[in-house]
């Protein structure tokens, strides 16, 4: 299939020693500049060169270019200010990345995870911010798997509504999954990926079914003849069963894509549409968002999200105060606090995440358990949230780096948000 060579070409590549954050500029690139491009400068999704580094240095900033997206309004209302308050010491800040006895700088970290755009936000304001490549204030950037924890905090306003019943097998709300792996499994599985499913996410293989997910959502090229599925409403029910639900915590975005379908199921309308009348509309967002669509016109909550840097900071934000923001309580303080609560440490175990020990998944949103309460949206490539309560931070970061698993470069940035926040602590 043709997404899933594409996955193992991306996986073989970035295996080989890529371009330098420098070299691989988009502008020194020369990426889709000219009227019109020359051939060998073209970024498609046709061909799937959209999703092969050097090129994602381009396309990521420009997905709304290259695939269906649909709209998620910010509303009429004023933008809520973030105000400013640059200091000049965060560059040097310095940690010791993961496994390694070498010390590195903030600034650095950020080139060697081939940083796009990232903000700090420390008591609300702007302390540092800082752009590469084809990104800028007003640029929208996709944040893959940060999606996920948009979407499961959605969910989570609905348990607390009381609309949706955690409790309860999916098959109340959603009977077309019955004869699916989802069919006897409970809506706090689906929200904590604690369900038993033959699916597998592996980017490095090219015969995983992430593959076929991707098709099927829109996110990558369907070859001459494809005949399968091609939209997640059609693609859910044909996943199965592999082991028991709610045993051990197992990465799988088809768990969101359900979350999904519970938010369209409970409300009547798509679930970018729901986030917008209930987040992003009250919020005083500077821009309108996007989610890439399917066939269906249906949004792919996964990993489907455009967003500027300082929108992204803000909903990290808002999740930091509790739930509130711009003078309104937008999420209830008590979602926030289950999901900062963390799920179960020993069901997360059970995955194998060698460089989270500790950690937890609750709700679409990764825990830390560590001495400063973190936690944090995390996308492939280098996309995150993170939220540090004790150091009353707010981190924002877009990247492109050219391996997608966060295994990859988080012995870098985890160590390097740390030692931010334990700056910010200290100083003034």
């Amino acid at each position: 299939m043709a997404m899933a060579l594409l996955l193992a070409c991306a996986s073989a590549q970035a295996q080989q020693t890529a371009l330098s954050p420098a070299d691989s500029d988009p502008a020194k690139m020369g990426w889709m500049q000219g009227s019109p491009p020359p051939p060998e400068k073209r970024v498609q999704f046709r061909d799937g060169s959209f999703f092969v580094f050097p090129k994602t240095r381009w396309s990521f900033a420009h997905i709304q270019e290259v695939i269906p997206t649909g709209r998620i309004a910010r509303g009429n209302g004023p933008v809520s200010p973030l105000p400013m308050k640059l200091r000049s010491d965060l560059d040097a800040v310095t940690f010791t990345p993961l496994g390694r006895s070498d010390i590195m700088r903030w600034d650095e970290a950020f080139d060697a995870v081939y940083g796009d755009a990232v903000l700090i936000l420390h008591k609300g304001k702007i302390v540092y911010e800082r752009y590469n490549g084809a990104m800028g204030p007003d640029q929208p950037h996709i944040a893959f798997s940060v999606t996920k924890s948009y979407f499961g905090t959605l969910a989570e306003m609905m348990i607390a509504d009381g609309v949706l019943d955690e409790a309860a097998l999916i098959t109340r709300y959603i009977p077309e999954l019955a004869d699916s792996g989802f069919g006897d499994a409970t809506v706090r599985q689906v929200l904590d990926m604690t369900t038993g499913l033959a699916y597998s996410e592996d980017y490095t293989d090219p015969n995983a079914d992430i593959a076929k997910f991707s098709l099927a959502v829109g996110a990558g090229p369907a070859p001459p003849g494809y005949t399968g599925p091609r939209a997640a409403y059609d693609y859910l029910p044909t996943v199965p069963k592999k082991g028991a639900h709610g045993e051990a915590f197992t990465y799988k975005s088809v768990n969101t894509e359900v979350v999904g379908w519970l938010i369209a199921r409970i409300t009547g309308n798509r679930p970018h549409e729901v986030l917008s009348d209930r987040i992003w509309s009250k919020m005083g967002m500077e821009h309108d968002a996007s989610i890439i669509v399917d066939s269906a016109g249906s949004p792919f909550t996964a990993g489907g999200l455009n967003l500027t840097l300082r929108d992204m900071a803000r909903f990290g934000e808002m999740i930091r105060n509790n739930g509130r923001f711009n003078g309104r309580q937008i999420v209830p303080a008590s979602v926030v606090k289950k999901i900062r609560a963390g799920g179960s440490p020993a069901d997360f175990a059970k995955a194998g995440y060698k460089l989270l020990p500790g950690w937890s998944y609750k709700s679409q949103w990764w825990v830390t358990h560590n001495a400063h309460g973190a936690f944090s949206a995390r996308g492939i490539h280098g996309q995150t949230i993170y939220v540090d309560p004790k150091a009353e931070m707010v981190i924002a970061r877009f990247a492109s780096n050219p391996k997608a698993t966060n295994a990859s470069f988080d012995p870098i940035s985890l160590p390097a948000y740390h030692a931010v926040a334990e700056r910010l602590l200290t100083s003034k």
